[in-house]
């Protein structure tokens, strides 16, 4: 089966103003490239001569910077979701320029589905292959794709031959029914399989097909620091511990981890534990750290929506494909995220905060409370159905100047109802089973900088007698309040709160 083929500028060219697009891509594993750079390129003409044109834009998450990053210094985006981590759109999103609605990831295809994003005219997806019959092949992620490509008015295939072929049979493409016909998912291991290594689409929606030969946009990460291979070394030191008195099963559980170079440290430091057996992981995004503990046999299979992986990893694997393809399945983010799916794996999710307050309720996307740094993600996804959820952070930022333990959260994105475990580089608090005042004390012992263990228990000495939840609204924000006008959140006089 054959379809037009045009230039990225030519398929720029069939979208319009106005228009919502869902793009492929989950980070910038899997993100088309070309079109989106192309419609940057036209949004800058129309632009200069006194025309509009911005578009919706739709992911599976984040993207790389010929879409994200291209789009917004052209100022071309109106609308985003689900999540984001492009600096410029952060800036345009942050002083309104442009609206962002930040979801739990498991749901937004679901949220497509129900029309609850509106109208989606355009799905511009990147594919590894076309099958004779016109079946698409994704290529280094899944997200959303399969759910914009069937929503989609037309669609639009950037045929990306720099991902081999032979990706074929590493995905697994399944979409549920919508209520109320929605049965379970037959997922009881990491390693089964549901639905189709290809997506089927109707081809008379195909406009076009462009031929491109572009690598994924994926960053790099920070080298290691102390700081990481201590919060690293005290997850893993903390399964082990569980393992023994046996809170967690003797085989260990699948793990999900979040991104970034805290993940990479703790997916490192379990990695190298003699204590804990080998593992599976049923998660969101693999990173480089994951590929080295394949290969060793540490980690056995790996279910996941993206491969957010290096040039050096991606070359890795591809080399190597025959033995990746059956470590490794690539899923929707609708299935990989799927509360149903995670409580019932057992899932022991591990993901990174911007703060925690002395109840234990986690900020993980707000600076201050109102600058949006990325987005919830998946995280929410999986810590209110894990078996054990685990937000880890360094215990200070700006060089000590900012606690990331607070009396109060300035943004609540996990509540102490859901979060069970605190882990920064100074220890570990295990809030499950205890009482707000306990949960305080263990958080501000265990978790807190020296630098201001004594001003947060001169907080709690303040607030906590006689009442269940040891907060005050005047007093619980007085710590940002202390940064904002002073740059440190140190030296709290709490005399005036009193």
């Amino acid at each position: 089966m054959s379809f037009p083929i045009l230039t990225a500028d030519e398929a720029a060219d069939l979208i319009q103003d106005g228009q919502s697009i869902g793009f492929s891509g989950f980070t910038a594993a899997g993100s088309a490239k070309a079109v989106p750079f192309a419609l940057a390129q036209k949004a800058r003409r129309e632009h200069a001569v006194g025309r509009p044109f911005k578009v919706g834009v739709l992911t599976g998450a984040s993207t790389g910077k010929s879409l994200d990053g291209a789009l917004a210094e052209a100022e071309a985006i109106s609308f985003r979701a689900p999540y984001m981590a492009n600096p410029t759109l952060r800036k345009q999103i942050n002083s309104g320029q442009v609206k962002f609605v930040d979801m739990h990831l498991s749901t937004v295809p679901q949220n497509a589905r129900y029309g609850y994003l509106g109208r989606i005219h355009w799905a511009v997806v990147e594919a590894c292959d076309i099958t004779a019959g016109g079946g698409i092949v994704l290529s280094t992620s899944v997200g959303a794709s399969n759910t914009y490509m069937r929503l989609a008015d037309k669609i639009i295939i950037e045929l990306n031959t720099k991902h081999p072929v032979s990706l074929l049979g590493m995905h697994d493409i399944f979409e549920p029914q919508d209520p109320p016909a929605r049965t379970e998912i037959s997922i009881f291991s990491p390693s089964d399989r549901v639905g189709s290594p290809i997506c089927i689409v109707d081809p008379k929606k195909i406009a076009c097909v462009v031929n491109t030969y572009l690598e994924d946009e994926a960053g790099g990460f920070d080298e290691p620091t102390a700081v990481t291979d201590q919060i690293g070394q005290n997850v893993a030191d903390f399964l082990a511990a569980e393992m023994k008195v046996g809170r967690i099963p003797s085989r260990f559980l699948p793990l999900q981890s979040g991104v970034g170079n805290i993940a990479n440290a703790v997916l490192a430091a379990l990695g190298q534990s003699t204590e804990i057996p080998a593992f599976e992981m049923y998660t969101e995004v693999l990173q480089d750290s994951v590929i080295p503990l394949l290969e060793n046999g540490r980690c056995t299979f790996a279910s996941t929506c993206a491969l957010t992986l290096s040039p050096k990893a991606m070359q890795r694997l591809t080399r190597n494909i025959d033995y990746f393809k059956k470590r490794i399945i690539l899923r929707p983010q609708e299935i990989s995220n799927h509360p149903e799916i995670v409580r019932r794996l057992g899932i022991v999710s591990m993901n990174t905060a911007i703060e925690v307050d002395l109840g234990g309720n986690v900020n993980s996307t707000h600076v201050m409370g109102k600058t949006m740094m990325n987005g919830i993600g998946g995280s929410g996804d999986f810590t209110q159905n894990a078996y054990l959820s685990i937000f880890s952070c360094p215990s200070t930022a700006k060089n000590g100047k900012i606690s990331a333990i607070v009396p109060l959260a300035s943004h609540m994105d996990h509540s102490e109802h859901s979060v069970h475990i605190v882990v920064t580089e100074q220890g570990v608090a295990d809030l499950r089973g205890k009482d707000p005042l306990e949960r305080a004390r263990l958080i501000i012992d265990n978790c807190a900088h020296p630098d201001y263990k004594q001003q947060l228990r001169d907080y709690l000495n303040l607030v906590a007698p006689g009442s269940h939840e040891p907060l005050s609204l005047s007093a619980g924000p007085a710590m940002h309040r202390q940064f904002i006008r002073n740059g440190d959140m140190r030296n709290i006089d709490w005399a005036e709160y009193r």
